[in-house]
């Protein structure tokens, strides 16, 4: 486990942006192959629900698959998305294990107008598209239109420079290990099925970026998923902290913050296990 938010650092339902190395906007491992692979099947299999693009957003995709192009340092042309092109955002998106979302500004306010999501934390892309920020996070508790957090999101796109991207990391807790996960039909069901939750809680970690188009001025959201069992908890150095700091996010949920992450019928479950390491 390369990454540890789970020390309470990146609470859920807390915007906590922070400045990101653009040296670092991307990140890769030893899954590469697993993910792309993964996405070229769900273009073919789940186009219409992973795959939308306003018309007049063109430009934009371009733009981005050129700044990802620039970033791997790959030549002009072809590449290893070669072959399947469903638009320039679908064909950047092949090219990294991040998924990419277009935002761009409009009187209503700044809009999902394209984006490759084959990754989705119980959300859903088609239901999001077209719509402003607010309406986007309405579900989110704490996130919807006329909260401060929404306010305060408004201003952070408004106020992005492109010469400074920004990152915030975000966690979930699952019950298999899944990249495509779309919005569940009833997210209060146990997540972990009937008995022992041991060997089937699975850690999920968003690793989030906002980063302005130069030329276009578009907002491009990028979100890479991490996936660990919770038994790595056991192996790690700090094993027992991280698992007393993720008791400690999951009691101070509100019932609504419960139900947002399906976590209402589990949590009691949940806490049990994670004391149980040490």
């Amino acid at each position: 486990m390369t990454h540890t938010p789970y020390d309470g650092s990146a609470r859920p339902f807390t915007i906590g942006l922070r400045p990101l190395d653009i040296a670092e906007w991307i990140d890769a491992d030893c899954n590469f192959e697993t993910y792309i692979a993964e996405k070229k099947r769900l273009y073919t299999t789940e186009t219409q629900s992973v795959l939308v693009a306003e018309a007049g957003t063109e430009d934009a995709q371009a733009e981005v698959h050129e700044l990802v192009r620039a970033h791997l340092k790959l030549t002009p042309g072809p590449g290893r998305d070669a072959g399947i092109s469903q638009g320039a955002l679908a064909d950047a998106a092949l090219l990294v294990q991040e998924d990419l979302v277009l935002m761009r500004q409009s009187p209503q306010g700044w809009r999902l107008v394209a984006g490759s999501v084959c990754f989705p934390s119980s959300w859903n892309l088609r239901e999001k598209f077209g719509q402003p920020l607010h309406a986007v996070h309405g579900p989110v508790p704490g996130f919807n239109s006329g909260t401060r957090n929404a306010s305060m999101i408004e201003r952070i796109f408004d106020s992005l420079r492109a010469e400074h991207p920004v990152m915030r990391w975000n966690w979930s807790l699952y019950g298999e290990a899944v990249l495509y996960h779309p919005a569940a039909e009833n997210q209060k069901e146990r997540r972990f099925g009937e008995g022992s939750i041991a060997g089937r809680v699975t850690l999920r970690l968003e690793r989030q970026t906002l980063r302005k188009l130069p030329r276009s001025g578009d907002i491009l959201f990028t979100i890479r998923i991490y996936m660990d069992p919770l038994e790595v908890l056991e192996m790690h150095a700090e094993g027992a902290q991280l698992a007393h700091a993720i008791i400690e996010q999951l009691t101070d949920m509100s019932a609504n913050e419960l139900d947002y992450k399906g976590l209402t019928e589990e949590r009691p479950r949940l806490i049990e296990r994670l004391r149980q390491i040490s």
